[in-house]
């Protein structure tokens, strides 16, 4: 991997801030994609999440259709669409839809992990079980629905519409073993959620490329490393952004998943010896500095995973913030900015 092939890519949550709501934070997310296409980011993904009034990204299926609607050029995907909490036929239908409404800019990311509470899961699809196998299950369907090679002793079973190309499919893990070898099987993009797991590390990217089985859509293993990134044009300014990041992992943790605070309200928050040490455990899922730091760093982690695209996540306060944190991470890597108007 070779800097000047570092791709760049955006992961957005649609964040509710304290005193804002969720009207506003999806209106965030729709001019956050228009400068990511602008500054030449690669592909956008928005996430899934439930019973939290912290995240209005519920449904990214949906949500997607406008992202690709205001843009035009830029991948608009899912990161990711929780295949549990759904029916494998549906999923396969609703991104056919996304496909053929716009042809070869749709990403389908996966993931396995509830995207909320157990309780909420079991009422999003009651079928659900949260065993291994069934994902591995719901995976194979989803295969064959796209392959239009899925019947039963009634007939064939098509996902329609009929689209004449598939979404990109990517599978979300953050651990060895399950997600990459999964990935592998299947022939599929891996996306290593170290913003999730900051202890992630290149083991993952190693058994996945080992085991990877080439399909039509990934004739190659690709690996894709995703990661908070808060970038800001003085130290100052990043150490308080970074404060904020640190004190809302806090509270995740805690299982408080509420509007966001701004960092001005927690200036002057004082960390315990043991948030401080939760903080430490922390410190691999987020990147922060100025741009020439940042810059290092995500050059640094790129090699050491060997991928040649990096999704990143900032889930700030402000969206002022948050905006020029894309922007200097776009200047520092001299991506190439849309010639669109």
């Amino acid at each position: 991997m070779t800097q000047q092939k570092l791709k760049l890519s955006i992961l957005d949550q649609s964040v509710v801030r304290k005193g804002g709501n969720a009207t506003q934070a999806i209106a965030e997310t729709i001019e956050t994609v228009k400068l990511a296409e602008q500054l030449g980011y690669h592909r956008f993904w928005v996430s899934e999440h439930h019973n939290s009034t912290m995240i209005a990204g519920s449904a990214p299926e949906v949500l997607m259709v406008k992202l690709a609607d205001e843009t035009s050029t830029i991948r608009i995907g899912s990161g990711g669409i929780m295949l549990p909490n759904h029916s494998a036929l549906k999923v396969a239908e609703n991104f056919r839809m996304l496909e053929t409404l716009f042809p070869g800019r749709i990403d389908l990311g996966m993931g396995r992990a509830p995207g909320g509470d157990r309780v909420t899961a079991s009422m999003l699809n009651p079928a659900n079980t949260f065993d291994e196998q069934s994902y591995h299950t719901q995976l194979e369907h989803l295969q064959a629905y796209f392959r239009d090679e899925a019947g039963t002793k009634y007939g064939p079973l098509l996902a329609v519409p009929q689209s004449n190309g598939m979404p990109q499919q990517w599978i979300l893990g953050s651990s060895t073993g399950g997600s990459s070898l999964i990935a592998a099987k299947h022939g599929l993009g891996m996306v290593i959620a170290r913003f999730i797991n900051g202890h992630a590390g290149p083991l993952i990217a190693k058994q996945y490329r080992e085991h990877f089985k080439p399909s039509e859509q990934f004739p190659k293993p690709h690996v894709m490393l995703a990661i908070a990134v808060l970038c800001a044009d003085t130290e100052e300014k990043a150490a308080m952004m970074r404060k904020l990041s640190d004190h809302n992992l806090l509270k995740f943790e805690q299982g408080r998943f509420e509007p966001m605070s701004s960092a001005e309200e927690i200036a002057d928050y004082t960390f315990t010896p043991d948030e401080l040490a939760r903080i430490e455990n922390n410190k691999g899922r987020i990147v922060s500095g100025t741009p020439e730091k940042v810059k290092a760093q995500l050059t640094a982690l790129a090699e050491e995973f060997e991928v040649d695209e990096i999704i990143v996540t900032t889930m700030t306060y402000s969206q002022e913030d948050r905006l020029r944190s894309f922007e200097l991470l776009a200047e520092a890597f001299e991506l190439v900015q849309s010639s669109k108007v």
